[in-house]
């Protein structure tokens, strides 16, 4: 089955959230985080340890 990463990023947070429930800044800085090294000249390093 073929689910989007979308969707599975959406269900993952909304559990971990829910779970786990951290602040709002630790969640925040995560996703400027991600959001920031993803642009940058560290993503081929970041893609070849995800996959």
């Amino acid at each position: 089955m073929d689910v989007p990463l979308w969707l599975a990023l959406l269900v993952v947070g909304f559990l971990g959230i829910k779970l786990i429930r951290p602040p709002w800044w630790l969640v925040a800085v995560l996703l400027l985080g991600g959001y920031l090294v993803a642009d940058s000249i560290l993503s081929p390093a970041v893609d070849t340890i995800v996959k």
